[in-house]
C-alpha cells in the first residue's frame, strides 16, 4: 500500500470512531424533563425567562437566576390574604402569580397548619414563633401582648437586622388598624412581640411604593435585611377593604407584578443571596391549602409534593439565617432540600 493510501485508510478509521463512540460517562441528549426525587422535588430542564424587562405584549418577562448563586442567607417572606390553592393556582385573575409558580418553585401541598375556623392572626405568629400561643381572633397587640421568643428576637440576638414593611402604615411599629382599613395591624407580626418594642420602633416601617421609600430604597441598594416580613395592605395582599378599586386577587397579583421585578433585579437577588417566599396567611373557612412559592436562584422550574406548614416556613427561614429552631419548627419538614439545594 502506498503512503498516500495508508494515511487515507488512517483517517476513515479515525473519523468512523470518533462517530460512533461517546466518552465514558456521558450521555447524547438531554435528559428526561421532570424528574423527581426523594424529597418529592421535580425539576425541568428549561431555565427560567429572559431578564425582567417589559415584553411587546405589555407583560413582565421574569428573571433569570443568577449564573452563579452564591450562599443564600437574606430571606424575604410575603404574606398574601385568605385563599385556598385552587383560588390561585390556575386562576385567570392571577396570572403572573401563575407565571412565577411555572418558572421558579411552587410547593402543592402547603397548609396553614392550624384550623381552618380561627383567622389571620394565629398564622402570623406560627410562621414568626412556632406556636398559635392560643390565639384565635383577630385582636390588636394590646390584647394579645406576646413575650415568647421569636423570629425577631432570633435575628437581632444574631448580631443582624430585620425588617417588618407595612404598605399604608400610619407610621413606625403602629399598633392599631388605619389608613381606612387599608392598614391591618394583625397582617403586622412584629407588633406583637413585647420584647421587640424597641426594634419594632425602628424596623417595623411604612412600606413604600415601587418609586421609593423603606423597600424601594433597601432594594435598590442591596441592604435588604437578614429576614424582611413584606406585609401589603388590605387592597394587594388579596384580603380586600373599603375602596379597593378592583378584585382582590387581581388586584394582588398586580401588585405583585409591580414589585418582584425590581426586588428579582436587585442586587441582593442579583447576588444569590436572597429567597422569597410568597405565601398565603389561610385558605377559606373549609379547608387552609395554600399556594407557596419559592423564588431563588436554586429553584427554576422547580414543584414540591411534599407535605408543608407555617411550621415548615419558620423552619427554612431559621435553617438559612443559621438560628435555633422554634416551636413547631424542630418537627416540621423544611423546604430547603426540595427549593434551595
Amino acid at each position: 500500500m502506498t503512503a498516500f493510501r495508508r494515511l487515507v485508510a488512517l483517517i476513515v478509521v479515525v473519523w468512523v470512531a470518533a462517530g460512533c463512540t461517546h466518552p465514558a460517562g456521558t450521555v447524547s441528549g438531554p435528559p428526561s424533563p421532570g424528574v423527581s426525587s426523594g424529597s418529592g422535588r421535580t425539576r425541568a430542564p428549561t431555565p427560567p425567562p429572559s431578564p425582567g424587562v417589559p415584553s411587546g405584549s405589555g407583560q413582565t418577562r421574569l428573571p433569570t437566576p443568577p449564573a452563579s448563586p452564591g450562599r443564600i442567607d437574606k430571606v424575604l417572606i410575603i404574606a398574601e390574604e385568605n385563599h385556598g390553592y385552587d383560588q390561585i393556582i390556575g386562576s385567570a385573575r392571577a396570572p403572573y402569580l401563575n407565571r412565577l409558580a411555572g418558572a421558579y418553585g411552587a410547593a402543592t401541598h402547603m397548609d396553614a397548619g392550624y384550623p381552618a375556623a380561627c383567622p389571620s392572626l394565629a398564622a402570623y405568629i406560627l410562621m414568626t414563633s412556632g406556636t398559635t400561643a392560643g390565639i384565635c381572633d383577630d385582636k390588636p397587640p394590646k390584647d394579645h401582648p406576646l413575650t415568647g421568643d421569636n423570629l425577631f428576637r432570633q435575628v437581632a440576638a444574631a448580631g443582624r437586622e430585620w425588617r417588618n414593611y407595612a404598605e399604608s402604615a400610619p407610621g413606625r411599629c403602629a399598633r392599631n388598624d388605619g389608613a381606612g382599613g387599608r392598614y391591618l395591624v394583625r397582617h403586622v407580626p412584629a407588633a406583637y412581640y413585647l420584647d421587640e418594642r424597641q426594634d419594632c420602633a425602628r424596623w417595623v416601617v411604612p412600606l413604600g411604593t415601587p418609586d421609593g421609600g423603606a423597600l424601594h430604597d433597601d432594594v435598590t441598594a442591596g441592604q435588604l435585611p437578614a429576614f424582611g416580613f413584606i406585609t401589603p395592605d388590605a387592597c394587594n395582599d388579596m384580603h380586600g377593604a373599603p375602596g379597593c378599586p378592583g378584585t382582590p386577587t387581581a388586584d394582588g397579583d398586580r401588585w405583585l407584578q409591580a414589585w418582584l421585578p425590581q426586588i428579582l433585579g436587585g442586587p441582593d437577588y442579583r447576588a444569590g443571596r436572597l429567597v422569597i417566599v410568597i405565601t398565603w396567611d389561610e385558605g377559606t373557612n373549609r379547608t387552609n391549602h395554600i399556594p407557596t412559592l419559592v423564588i431563588a436562584p436554586t429553584a427554576g422550574h422547580v414543584v414540591s409534593a411534599q407535605p408543608y406548614t407555617h411550621c415548615s416556613t419558620l423552619r427554612t427561614v431559621e435553617e438559612v439565617l443559621r438560628l435555633p429552631l422554634l416551636g413547631c419548627a424542630a418537627g416540621a419538614a423544611s423546604m430547603v432540600p426540595a427549593f434551595l439545594s
